[in-house]
């Protein structure tokens, strides 16, 4: 009873000691992202890319540890000190963090009400549900911004909360989605030089478009880059799409902000600037929902194409499956004249399994016959269901002899042990094994396979519950 009591206040203290840590590291990102933002604003104003409300938006949806009240506590720490540090007197400060924590506040709380899906920008719905959460948070730092604006800067209230509100809205585009969709991802290998060219074209075309938005100017100069964007949401995965679009973003606002747009007419009235922002902001929403619906449309494919190649009860390819890719695996094991090997598999008396237990029961043999075949193989194994009970095996760069050890590690997998559906009754079940090999890889697969069902009715005709080779002489080995 101690140990247990002890153990628990184990982790509690684990568990502490992680949210303090979670809290402290917030602190310190929310600090540096401040510093960021204040160092690139112009003198005594806001700044125009401050990157640290989206990013502790998004770190506290994909790390729960850190939205805890001494998360939130670190980040309104992070939030003043950079503010002092860089020489806001305190009042200021608090003003400032408090518009801050209010626009994070209202968009977290929105968020929340979503599926983790829709967070990370996998359904059609999700960034219409993105544009409702970061703007309620917008429009909550408005409000703040509508009492500050008059206070720390001799402005209207008006244009506080519009230079606030839209100031937020853009900063949460162009960064949110980035850490809401982050992830790994491997680049393909040996692909061809066209694919390259096919993939590298939406970059060369969104750098292409934005260079032409410097030199050619004009009120749509701003929108040029938007079918790159577009094409480049149908061609790459939805993280880079986001990638893509948020450094547009980045450019955009960093180019406002340096009056680059200076071809633009009349971008340097705060009214036209105000616009210019939203209309960015705008813009990049549309590659992000086609992204979106071009990820549900992938998922959708995917689904499908894994529904056509494998059997539903078993999970294993089906048969016309299993005959593409052992034809493969034989061609390369052809080329480099490495040894192959068939198996054949039947679960003995199926058909008294099913009349005894019912076919619901016999359903779930095959599923967990499946899977203690399937433990017994190589990664580079296949296996398919090309029958009722019946399973096919392809072992490449295996001989005879190792083939055999493999179908007698499965053949004993059965006999020595019980098969337990979800009723709970253990079923004993064991298995009949033919097998085939070519010691060069110069059969044909077809006829391999062949081989190895003549094999397996033989097993099956000498008692079944064992292994037996094809071109071997009858009843060699039993169980």
């Amino acid at each position: 009873m101690l140990t247990n009591i002890e153990a628990r206040k184990e982790t509690r203290r684990g568990s502490v000691l992680e949210t303090v840590q979670a809290a402290f590291l917030l602190g310190v990102v929310i600090f540096g992202t401040c510093l960021f933002g204040i160092y690139t604003r112009p003198l005594d104003f806001l700044a125009n890319v401050w990157p640290a409300n989206a990013v502790m938006l998004g770190l506290l949806l994909r790390f729960p540890k850190t939205a805890t009240p001494l998360g939130w506590l670190g980040a309104t720490a992070g939030f003043i000190a950079a503010d002092l540090m860089t020489g806001s007197p305190l009042d200021k400060a608090l003003i400032l963090t408090g518009a801050n924590l209010a626009g994070i506040g209202g968009a977290y709380t929105v968020l929340r009400m979503y599926s983790r899906e829709a967070i990370q920008l996998q359904t059609p719905e999700s960034v219409p549900q993105l544009i409702s959460a970061i703007g309620f948070g917008a429009c909550l730092a408005g409000f703040v911004g509508a009492v500050a604006n008059p206070v720390l800067f001799g402005g209207s209230a008006v244009g506080g909360w519009s230079f606030w509100f839209v100031t937020e809205f853009a900063n949460y585009v162009a960064i949110l989605p980035v850490i809401l969709t982050a992830r790994l991802f491997s680049f393909p290998r040996g692909v061809s030089t066209k694919r390259l060219a096919y993939l590298g074209l939406p970059v060369l075309s969104l750098v292409l478009s934005c260079f032409a938005s410097f030199q050619i100017g004009g009120p749509g100069a701003v929108a040029f880059p938007v079918p790159a964007l577009l094409w480049a949401a149908i061609v790459y995965p939805r993280f880079v799409t986001v990638l893509l679009t948020s450094v547009f973003s980045f450019w955009s606002l960093i180019a406002l902000s340096t009056n680059l747009f200076d071809r633009v007419v009349g971008v340097s009235e705060e009214g036209a600037l105000v616009s210019m922002r939203l209309g960015v902001s705008l813009i990049t929403l549309a590659p992000l929902m086609l992204a979106s619906a071009m990820a549900k449309q992938k998922d959708l494919i995917a689904q499908l194409s894994h529904l056509a190649r494998h059997d539903p009860l078993s999970s294993l390819l089906n048969r016309r499956s299993f005959g593409e890719e052992a034809q493969k695996l034989a061609r390369y094991c052809a080329k480099q004249c490495h040894p192959y090997s068939a198996l054949m598999l039947d679960i003995d008396h199926f058909k008294s399994i099913n009349d005894r237990f019912g076919h619901a029961t016999g359903d779930q043999v095959i599923s967990i016959a499946a899977a203690k075949i399937s433990a017994c193989l190589r990664s580079g194994d296949i296996i398919g269901r090309v029958g009722g009970e019946e399973f096919a095996i392809l072992l490449p760069k295996c001989t005879r002899e190792q083939a055999l050890e493999v179908a007698e590690r499965i053949r004993r997998a059965f006999a020595q042990g019980h098969v337990t559906p979800d009723g709970g009754i253990p079923i004993s079940v064991t298995v009949s094994v033919g097998l085939a090999s070519s010691d060069d890889g110069s059969a044909d697969v077809e006829t391999l396979m062949e081989e190895a069902d003549k094999a397996l009715y033989r097993a099956k005709h000498l008692g079944r519950n064992r292994s037996e080779i094809h071109d071997q002489e009858p009843g060699w080995r039993s169980a």
